[in-house]
């Protein structure tokens, strides 16, 4: 009896966590639900095969952005407590970045302290592409890279690039 109440409750998580995934061009819930978001064509994401916990996600470097041109390829790994708790979301492609480390860790607010069970996977990953085109060298993962970022942003701007086109491309 118990694993049948075990499998009930994780069928009714994942069916709640695959509907708040949002699945068209358009931010719901906004005044601007019939316009579609600037950067939605910048990322996708989707299941890896039958898993659903574990998910394959493609973000396109921004225009304009030391990142343009770059694929990066991001996994997102969902606990049970989703959409209460934050998915896991990393980096799997290098990136020269004070915000994401060697390990592709992510430091970005919404994916800690400030998760909200009303943030959708596309939120997520519009903010990640939003922190590609402005970092936050206030909040580093690698200090050396905001240092540089604040102290010599032509170099910084320089290995990004080269980066990116090693990397990413």
């Amino acid at each position: 009896m118990s694993s049948v109440l075990l499998l009930s409750t994780a069928v009714s998580s994942v069916s709640l966590a695959l509907s708040r995934v949002d699945s068209g061009p358009f931010v719901e819930g906004t005044s601007e639900s019939s316009f579609p978001s600037p950067l939605f064509s910048l990322h996708s994401a989707g299941p890896k095969g039958d898993n659903i916990y574990e998910w394959r996600s493609t973000i396109l470097g921004p225009p304009g952005s030391v990142y343009e041109g770059g694929v990066f390829f991001l996994d997102i790994t969902f606990s049970s407590d989703y959409p209460f708790k934050p998915p896991k979301v990393t980096f799997r492609t290098r990136i020269y970045h004070c915000n994401i480390n060697s390990q592709g860790v992510i430091c970005l607010d919404i994916l800690k302290d400030n998760w909200s069970p009303a943030l959708t996977i596309s939120k997520v990953l519009l903010s990640i592409c939003s922190l590609l085109t402005d970092c936050n060298p206030a909040d580093p993962l690698v200090g050396s890279i905001a240092t540089q970022y604040l102290t010599n942003r032509a170099e910084h701007d320089r290995i990004a690039r080269q980066w990116t086109k090693r990397y990413a491309t």
